[in-house]
């Protein structure tokens, strides 16, 4: 079994703002970027997720950013002990020119948080998702970054192929990641891989659809856990993917060219990770994943054991939370 060394990395540029010399940033757009808003006759979306855009021209941040980075913002206020509330982060989805063509305008994907604690019964709201969700056009945000090199496209884009898995908000850095490659003109096939429990809840959507349609080495794959009503048999995980396009994807991740990248909520790698062994034959499967001899039946895998004894190369990039 062949050990990859993986793709080259690019440099990228980081912490050129920090939270104790933060950049003035301002509101240029915000709008929902789930494809149900309730209006209209149209299914409404379960959560509420909106694009933001930021203008950060003439701050170190302009032109710094690549997809798959994220900038930190600062929410004002103190927290219940009476302390400045910390930076969150949230990822680019901007591609490396940004909104604008200039670098001057990035965005990020921002779902509103809204639950119940467990123990209280109380309404909890997310503090920084609903500050950044109530903005409007030409209000001030606090920013700092760009943080992160590892979760970014290689140095010569071009010599690779790839398949992007997403849930949820993580398909932002994905969005930017697309953009970059089809507007290059590169040659490589990129498939995404977007899982929501519900079709409404499908982020970007419309804008994917309309790539794949332009460009023929774009496959767009919208994937739904949760269907109601005639289509309610259809239930399926972003793995699934690996079997309902099998020739699609055995042929892109048997080749020395695929890389992969998986962005969302926590635990959905292992499912990847285990739908890769299935449908992929043991040489091309260790491309992937590397796993200790007694490790090597994907029956023994969890989460505790990614990076210790089940370990995936550097041809896998992993953003999950």
């Amino acid at each position: 079994m062949k050990t990859e060394t993986g793709p080259q990395m690019p440099d990228v540029r980081m912490h050129l703002a920090n939270p104790a010399n933060p950049v003035t940033a301002t509101v240029v757009e915000t709008s929902r970027c789930t494809l149900g808003t309730g209006r209209g006759g149209a299914a409404k979306a379960a959560g509420v997720v909106r694009h933001i855009s930021f203008d950060i021209t003439g701050t170190p941040l302009a032109g710094s950013f690549r997809p798959g980075q994220s900038f930190g913002v600062i929410p004002p206020g103190v927290d219940a002990k009476g302390s400045p509330h910390k930076l969150r982060l949230y990822s680019l989805s901007s591609p490396s020119r940004g909104e604008d063509g200039k670098g001057n305008v990035v965005a990020t994907s921002v779902k509103r948080v809204i639950d119940e604690e467990w123990e209280t019964h109380k309404l909890f709201l997310g503090v920084c998702s609903n500050y950044l969700c109530d903005l409007k056009p030409g209000d001030k945000v606090l920013l700092t970054g760009p943080s992160g090199k590892r979760f970014v496209l290689p140095r010569n884009p071009g010599e690779h192929d790839y398949v992007f898995f997403a849930t949820g908000t993580g398909i932002a850095p994905f969005r930017g990641m697309v953009m970059d490659l089809l507007e290059s003109g590169a040659a490589s096939k990129v498939v995404l891989v977007m899982g929501s429990a519900y079709s409404s809840d499908l982020i970007y959507h419309e804008q994917f659809e309309a790539l794949a349609a332009k460009h023929t080495n774009f496959t767009y794959l919208p994937t739904i856990s949760r269907h109601v009503g005639p289509a309610a048999d259809r239930t399926l995980y972003v793995q699934d993917r690996l079997t309902t396009h099998g020739d699609l994807l055995t042929s892109l991740l048997s080749s020395e060219r695929g890389l992969i990248y998986v962005c969302g909520i926590a635990g959905m790698e292992m499912g990847i990770l285990k739908g890769l062994h299935a449908s992929l034959s043991p040489e091309a499967f260790g491309q992937y994943l590397q796993t200790d001899a007694e490790y090597r039946d994907p029956k023994t895998w969890d989460r505790k054991l990614l990076s210790r004894k089940i370990n995936p190369t550097r041809r896998v990039f992993l953003e999950v939370y």
